[in-house]
């Protein structure tokens, strides 16, 4: 045995080495900059303990802040068709896809489900932001479809949180087909009497803001989300000109008629249930 290399060495390299940490327990502001432990930004749900800035959020995380005791069941929709035009950019859709799922965990950037808030059953829909801009596609169809028939099914009202950049590039003509599917959903619900609420969430923008985000019996919307069809970034390079402060956010729209309230997220599961109990009163 030797004594230096068996045991000096190791304790020395022990005391020197730095201690490996995971590289996610600390969530950066994207609008202060400030450096939130992983744990208190969770319990916050995804906002900032100092400019109180919403961050996105999974769709799973928002259900279970949002259904009575965390309860809740998938909705299943048919999946589309893996890659319907063969499409290439830098690299072919398929793979973007299998990215996006091995870094969402997620099949989609929409998911269904069905739950209780108060007490009422209500289905809702939320995007994922994370799966490649929560960009509208075939499945989002499939899924608001899904979504508005579960509904009925049930008498339940449909709240939808919308969060996406527009429609999904890769899918073409076929994606900009679901802006009159997704409208189709809503004319579900309205035919069978029942509520369609839209939470607007940052980003809502493109072809999502084009169709069902604007076509709820009420809108309500997150603080300071971006809510538009085209960017400021990109009208402000077109006309030459200088936006409004605020332009395009939630608090811009309330104030033209756009939104109809806006409600922090800590709130959200209250004022759901106190809308939807005066809407479900005659069903």
């Amino acid at each position: 045995m030797n004594w230096l290399t068996d045991y000096v060495k190791p304790k020395i390299q022990s005391l020197v080495n730095k201690r490996e940490l995971p590289d996610n327990l600390w969530i950066k502001c994207k609008n202060c900059n400030l450096m939130i432990f992983h744990r208190d930004f969770a319990q916050n749900m995804n906002v900032c303990h100092s400019c109180d800035f919403h961050h996105n959020i999974l769709p799973d995380e928002r259900f279970n802040f949002l259904f009575d005791n965390s309860q809740w069941q998938e909705v299943p929709f048919p999946p589309p068709a893996p890659d319907p035009l063969k499409f290439k950019d830098t690299k072919r859709y398929p793979d973007r896809l299998k990215e996006a799922k091995a870094k969402t965990n997620s099949s989609e950037s929409i998911f269904v489900a069905i739950g209780k808030i108060l007490g009422l059953k209500v289905v809702a829909a939320a995007h994922n932001f994370e799966f490649m801009g929560g960009s509208m596609g075939i499945a989002v169809g499939n899924a608001l479809i899904a979504a508005a028939q579960s509904a009925v099914a049930n008498k339940a009202a449909l709240v939808v949180f919308s969060a996406a950049g527009g429609a999904r590039m890769q899918e073409g003509i076929l994606s900009l087909m679901q802006m009159p599917r997704t409208t189709i959903a809503a004319d579900i619900m309205k035919e069978a009497k029942l509520p369609f609420i839209v939470v607007l969430t940052n980003p809502t923008t493109g072809g999502v803001t084009a169709s069902y985000a604007m076509l709820g019996d009420i809108h309500i919307a997150e603080p300071d989300a971006l809510i538009c069809f085209t960017g400021p970034r990109v009208i402000e390079q077109t006309i030459k000109e200088k936006l409004p402060n605020g332009f395009q956010k939630s608090e811009y729209l309330r104030e033209h008629g756009m939104v109809d309230m806006i409600v922090h997220r800590k709130e959200m599961t209250d004022m759901l249930g106190r809308t939807l109990k005066i809407l479900m009163t005659n069903v």
